[in-house]
């Protein structure tokens, strides 16, 4: 190793960078060739945040890396929000972080909350400064003291890095419309349409009816710059060393702020190449795997969390392999969109396939599962594998997208489309978990519903992550629709962007769905048998409408089975499936006594009754 520092610390970052040294200078070099003075400037850089990096986040590093695998636990419980919806601003939150806690909510995701430009920020995710918080929602400082609150109550909090693109109002962006040649070349810059039409022939549209192309012409400079997702989002040129240097430094400074994972927003899109779809293409690997050793060697107690919504093929790549990982976590896209489907046909065969796939990884890869986001729904699902079952891709999203809207027979789903294109006959789905189970129409089916997804949410390897309001089951918001803001009143996700009901919340003691998920939160955390490292497996039910989920840990063994019908189930498992020589305790109903919470050799062998819309939790008694 050629560079070495002095200085305070300067020995444990001089060891720490030892170890990465080698594989990080080779990295670099097949990105951004034999570039002496940027490899240097990249490793000052990073001498740099650990130095400036506090001594409670130090301490904070060392307790996760004792114990590095403590975010896959089953004592791990997520939760997301926007602030704004929560509790106004930052300090609204953290009057309310009792709250939070209360959830036994140990993981908090806060979405996008940067500056941005009000009316041109897709959500916030139109960035102008990545070192200061969206004025309506407070400053850095309180960013940093929420983060320190939560520490104090053991809470990790997680934030959006978007890092594919900036806002046109980005200092950078402004000085390259200004014509300075340096901050053009961190963006991709054109003085006519012959490369942008090159990229064009290849590379797919992210929103082919609301934002168009993948370029946009600047009249007032006569320029054209590549805007892949909004005109108003400026791709950025990581091709350029300097842009990964800066960016990678905006990521470590919010780390030491607090912040302890950090999501990088559309990942799969940060390298562009002519001739190719711009998407997961090798380049992007290596820089992901760069800002992993960036972070072990800066903050070891930082988690990367990839947003990849992609079919699994493309999504696990993004963990790397155990000699050199890329994120600690990733999103298990697949397996949600494949729950709202098994939803509406009340047909367990797709989602079974799609749990074989995720429960045959490799146990170290951890996923986050989650019922809602602040997203839509998409509806990429594997048709290659429901076509043997007489599906038709265009058909089957529409009956999908009528059923959650309450417009088929027997459906009391409540939704509403985003980006609906009549032609492509794709568009996407938005509503609340309650809505979308029904709660608007029809309480106890519906109910019933909402907690046995939650019971399926919880039964998954991975952490779990509730979208804020969903525990309560709150409600669409259909009063977006006035708001005097187009892009809150056109943008249908605000249908599950509502403010916090706090006064539902108030009253959530007696509140049956939040009673019921805070109960299985708690089973959840008392056994082993949840945890990442279990062995997972799906059953045989021998009935399309019920599915079954098999997990065994150090000697306890976890039966669980969910009913998508509307009708009573009677389920009979063989000998193969269930130790008939063990009782099974119902873990759920243990805390209602009117319902059967033990089950003997003579009950199983007449069969286990799911009550519509139901599930049990069965434990092999030791």
């Amino acid at each position: 190793m050629s560079l070495e520092f002095e200085g305070e610390r300067s020995e444990e970052f001089n060891s720490r960078l030892s170890l990465y040294y080698d594989e990080l200078k080779g990295l670099y070099t097949e990105l951004y060739g034999d570039n002496k003075a940027c490899f240097d400037e990249f490793i000052a850089m990073l001498n740099e945040y650990y130095c400036e990096r506090n001594d409670d986040l130090r301490e904070w590093d060392e307790a996760k890396i004792i114990n590095p695998d403590w975010y896959a636990g089953n004592d791990i419980l997520g939760m997301m929000m926007y602030v704004n919806c929560f509790a106004d601003n930052l300090k609204g939150l953290m009057k309310h972080l009792d709250y939070i806690e209360a959830c036994g909510v140990n993981y908090l995701h806060l979405m996008p909350l940067l500056k941005s430009p009000r009316g041109r920020s897709d959500g916030g995710y139109a960035v102008s400064d990545f070192r200061a918080v969206q004025p309506g929602l407070g400053k850095m400082k309180e960013l940093f003291n929420l983060a320190k609150m939560c520490h104090d109550k053991g809470i990790s909090l997680c934030l959006d890095f978007v890092m594919n693109h900036t806002s046109e109002e980005h200092e950078w962006a402004k000085r390259a419309r200004a014509g300075e040649k340096e901050f053009q070349d961190k963006y991709f810059f054109y003085d006519n349409w012959d490369i942008p039409n090159q990229f064009e022939q290849t590379m797919p549209q992210v929103f082919p009816t609301t934002a168009p192309g993948n370029f946009t012409y600047l009249e007032d400079i006569n320029k054209i710059v590549m805007t892949t997702f909004y005109p108003y989002q400026w791709d950025l040129n990581y091709a350029n060393p300097k842009v990964f240097c800066d960016m990678t430094a905006n990521m470590l400074y919010l780390c030491n702020q607090g912040i302890d994972i950090i999501r990088l927003d559309a990942v799969p899109y940060i390298w562009k190449a002519l001739n190719t779809n711009c998407r997961n293409l090798p380049e992007v690997h290596k820089l992901v795997r760069i800002m992993r050793i960036a972070c072990s060697i800066v903050c070891p107690g930082v988690l990367l969390l990839g947003e990849v919504v992609m079919e699994p093929s493309k999504v696990t790549p993004y963990f790397g392999s155990v000699e050199y990982p890329e994120c600690h976590m990733l999103y298990n896209v697949t397996t949600m969109a494949s729950t709202w489907h098994t939803v509406a046909v009340k047909d367990t065969r797709l989602l079974r396939s799609q749990l074989d796939k995720v429960f045959n990884l490799p146990k170290e890869y951890v996923f986050l599962n989650y019922l809602r986001c602040h997203d839509d729904i998409g509806w990429g699902l594997d048709y290659d594998y429901l076509r043997q079952f007489g599906f038709d891709e265009a058909d089957h999203k529409k009956f999908l997208n009528d059923y959650f809207r309450g417009l088929v027979f027997n459906s009391d789903s409540r939704g509403e489309l985003y980006n609906d294109d009549e032609r492509l006959r794709d568009a996407r789905l938005c509503g609340t978990t309650a809505s979308l189970c029904g709660l608007e129409v029809n309480n106890k089916e519906a109910l019933n519903l909402d907690i046995t997804l939650h019971a399926f949410l919880l039964t998954q390897s991975g952490i779990p992550v509730i979208y804020s309001g969903d525990e309560i089951g709150q409600l669409n918001n259909y009063a977006y629709h006035d708001n005097l803001n187009p892009e809150i009143s056109e943008d249908s996700r605000y249908l599950h962007r509502g403010n916090f009901d706090w006064k539902a919340a108030a009253k959530r003691g007696k509140n049956r769905l939040f009673t019921a998920i805070m109960h299985l939160t708690k089973i959840r955390a008392e056994h082993e048998v949840f945890c990442n490292k279990a062995d997972t497996w799906t059953i045989d039910t021998n009935n399309n409408n019920i599915l079954g989920i098999g997990r065994y840990y150090k000697d306890a063994k976890l039966i669980a089975l969910f009913n998508f019908s509307r009708e009573e189930q009677v389920i009979y498992l063989d000998a193969n499936q269930l130790d008939f020589s063990e009782n099974y305790i119902n873990l759920f109903n243990q805390a209602y006594r009117n319902r059967k919470y033990k089950f003997t050799r003579s009950d199983l062998e007449q069969g286990i009754k799911l009550e519509p819309c139901g599930f049990v939790w069965l434990l092999a008694e030791k």
